[in-house]
């Protein structure tokens, strides 16, 4: 076995991210979505792609920061980052219109002038298309591709559904990979509608998850 890929194999735990972990979270994810159809998108040139990405998902986990357990690492005991999921609770998915506003300079910084229009439709998009009703929001999830099929990514996934079906909570996500469709339903997502971007852009898949009947599982992690 590669040596790269020992560790997920050796065991690992699903756990909450630690502050100074966010430069490596954020090159974690930009090496999971590097050919993701709606980042490669909001950001078409190769050349300087990976580090663009990773400074957009440092933005992220700073909107993701205030809630707790919102950022989800699957690491081994060593340190080592396998995999990663951004979580909001009900009620708690969008962001602040203060925080919006103060963050377009740092996004116009990532995407550029072309892809900061095209990152305003993927959010105008995705708001419109996101559900009222109560639930937990999965806005990222990504496994390092050195560790893609070891289950690290569905452990995150299960974790936090084990706690949704306890308290009888509905989960909501967009997959940008028709891909990555059939991994969702394996846990009791089902499509409901298509999310397309404008001008021939790509198309995400809005999926819907209601609680299933609790299992024998623990508590979240603090």
């Amino acid at each position: 076995m590669n040596a790269r890929t020992a560790p997920a194999s050796s065991g690992y735990g699903i756990r909450c991210a630690r502050p100074v972990e966010a430069r490596a979270v954020a090159a974690l994810l930009a090496r999971a979505f590097a050919d993701d159809p709606v980042m490669t998108w909001m950001v078409p040139g190769p050349a300087g792609r990976e580090r663009r990405i990773a400074a957009y998902f440092k933005l992220a986990q700073r909107q993701q920061r205030p809630r707790a357990g919102g950022v989800r690492l699957a690491a081994t005991s060593g340190g080592r980052l396998l995999a990663a999921a951004l979580w909001s609770g009900p009620g708690l998915w969008k962001a602040s219109a203060v925080w919006e506003l103060a963050a377009v300079p740092h996004y116009a910084r990532v995407f550029g002038v072309r892809g900061l229009s095209r990152a305003a439709d993927v959010q105008n998009a995705l708001h419109e298309a996101h559900p009222d009703v109560p639930h937990w929001y999965l806005s990222t999830l990504g496994t390092d591709p050195a560790t893609q099929g070891a289950g690290v990514g569905t452990a995150l996934v299960r974790e936090q559904l084990a706690h949704c079906d306890r308290l009888g909570q509905c989960a909501y996500l967009e997959s940008s990979k028709a891909s990555n469709v059939p991994f969702y339903e394996r846990f009791g997502f089902r499509v409901t509608r298509e999310i397309r971007m404008p001008d021939g852009g790509p198309v995400l898949w809005a999926m819907w998850r209601d609680p299933m009947p609790a299992g024998p599982t623990g508590p979240p992690p603090r």
